[in-house]
């Protein structure tokens, strides 16, 4: 289950400032924070590949410090290595080399770590459009509806717009509600972030997309937490 960042009234107040913001415009604003948006469990394979073959490496480059090694914890009986034995002793090497970077990934602030920044973005933006797709996208009447979408674990967010909002407004637009949200958010006050989020975001659906007469609200409101 994914851990709850934000608390019950934490939730209302979001709700309260999306449903302000919907209130002057045909726009839809839905809302997620993630904990994560990947396990990254290949990059967590690479590193261990990556560490059994400089292992190997090493092996090839000094094999008389590994074998001298063996031989003084195994008591040094064995005085002549055979191929077969310094094949054995390489897989073994290998494989103690593998499965030891893959343990001490399970301590999730290392394996996080050792993920390069851009696949990082990669995955969010992966997770985010999936999102987009699933609770936003095609959604809505005129097609303008809009995600907010946070992911705590990469320290990563996106904005993205249905077809008819993104036909009118510049993905730079969001500059600022990204950066209004960031703000707030590396300050520990996450529902504010969301919060000045929705607000400059729903300024600008007002903008270009005003509240008609009828002004049906197609998609939910809430703060989506996974």
């Amino acid at each position: 289950m994914a851990k709850a960042h934000l608390s019950p009234d934490d939730h209302r107040r979001v709700i309260e400032a999306v449903s302000k913001a919907e209130h002057g415009t045909s726009g839809e604003i839905v809302t997620v924070l993630a904990e994560r948006s990947d396990g990254y469990s290949d990059v967590a394979l690479a590193w261990a590949a990556a560490t059994a073959f400089a292992a190997l490496a090493a092996l090839a480059i000094a094999p008389e410090f590994y074998t001298g090694m063996f031989e003084m914890l195994s008591g040094g009986w064995i005085t002549e290595w055979t191929p077969r034995e310094l094949f054995e002793l390489a897989a073994v090497f290998a494989a103690l080399k593998f499965l030891g970077m893959l343990l001490i990934q399970l301590w999730q602030p290392l394996k996080f770590l050792l993920v390069p920044g851009a696949i990082r973005t990669a995955r969010v933006h992966e997770r985010a459009v999936s999102a987009f797709r699933i609770g936003a996208e095609r959604r809505t009447h005129g097609r303008t509806g809009i995600l907010i979408y946070l992911s705590m674990r990469e320290h990563r967010a996106e904005i993205l717009a249905d077809a008819a909002i993104a036909s009118k407004v510049s993905p730079d637009v969001w500059g600022e509600a990204m950066v209004a949200l960031l703000a707030e958010v590396k300050a520990g006050r996450l529902a504010d972030g969301m919060i000045a989020a929705i607000e400059r975001v729903g300024a600008v659906l007002a903008e270009h997309f005003p509240a008609g007469s009828e002004n049906a609200n197609e998609l939910p409101d809430r703060l989506i937490e996974v």
